[in-house]
């Protein structure tokens, strides 16, 4: 090759590149807000961790105030809650992820099945809408309806001779609420990704089994489930990689004095140490501790799936 035509081309290069960037200008643009907002809220927030190993205080700042080591790690792991406030957010992540991960597979299948167009976007609409209720609706609308005085669950109860419950204060009744509600609020929207893996399943592969012989439960089980199974343990390995990471806003919000031993996880903790009590750095320890365990959880359970079923987040 000419040596003198090397550079022409690059020039050329570069100016095709350039010529593609002022094209999708606007694109670009549109992405650097969603980087801004990540860069700003996730990733420089990262950097004031190191008050974890600190003994922090407001007049000496995040780099002058002492180093403590692991000390507050430790006071964590060493406390008597350690043991109820671990075991009751593993606890509502395991029973959230086995109950509440299998339904919107379940809703979007159903969905799938559905021969009328009309009354699959009815049912649609219904169940997405949940998804839009703020929190603390759901949490009003919770009280409501359970209510041992008012509420129509407890209506029904004793108008069938039972007696009248008290839900909100029982302490074993808090994680069924917690999930319940939680599959209440999000199968609708969650299922969204399943319905769209659907649409990407060929058509011809129904028209085959259909000559086959093969039945709606067989189609089912042989071509629906294989082609979205991809999106399935993806899905799977991101919910095992959070299986700690349990939202401390519904918890907190149907946290009471009578349901504290079942209702206090790492989140309310954390909330009530470092907003409340205002000890910064160890309520920066304790989600430290959490967001370490979730780390290795997602990578473990990565490996795991990379080497049986050649599907990874990475």
């Amino acid at each position: 090759m000419d040596a003198k035509t090397v550079p022409e081309s690059k020039r050329l290069s570069r100016k095709s590149r350039w010529k593609l960037f002022k094209n999708d200008i606007g694109l670009y643009v549109m992405l650097a807000f969603p980087l801004l907002i990540a860069l700003v809220f996730r990733y420089i927030p990262i950097g004031a961790l190191i008050i974890s190993f600190k003994n922090y205080n407001f007049v000496q700042g995040v780099f002058g105030s002492p180093w403590v080591g692991l000390k507050w790690f430790e006071k964590f792991l060493t406390s008597a809650k350690f043991g109820q406030i671990f075991w009751n957010t593993l606890k509502i992540s395991l029973y959230s992820l086995i109950f509440s991960f299998p339904c919107p597979i379940i809703l979007a299948l159903s969905l799938n099945e559905l021969r009328s167009e009309k009354f699959k976007r009815v049912v649609q609409t219904a169940s997405y809408l949940p998804y839009f209720v703020s929190t603390v609706i759901v949490i009003g609308m919770m009280n409501q309806l359970l209510s041992p005085t008012t509420g129509i669950i407890n209506m029904i109860i004793t108008a069938l001779g039972g007696e009248a419950v008290n839900f909100i204060t029982e302490p074993r009744w808090f994680v069924s609420l917690y999930i319940i509600s939680g599959i209440w609020s999000g199968v609708g929207y969650s299922s969204i990704l399943y319905l769209s893996a659907l649409t990407t399943i060929s058509q011809e592969l129904y028209e085959a089994a259909v000559v086959d012989g093969a039945g709606r439960w067989k189609k089912m089980w042989y071509i629906t489930l294989p082609g979205i199974l991809p999106t399935i343990l993806i899905l799977l390995l991101m919910n095992l990689g959070t299986l700690l990471n349990v939202g401390y806003e519904k918890a907190y919000l149907m946290q009471n004095d009578l349901n504290i031993k079942t209702s206090e996880i790492i989140g309310t903790y954390v909330y009530k140490q470092g907003l409340i009590q205002l000890n910064y750095s160890y309520s920066s320890a304790v989600g430290m501790f959490q967001s370490v365990l979730n780390l290795i959880l997602v990578t473990l359970f990565n490996t795991i799936s990379k080497k049986t079923a050649d599907i990874s987040l990475w």
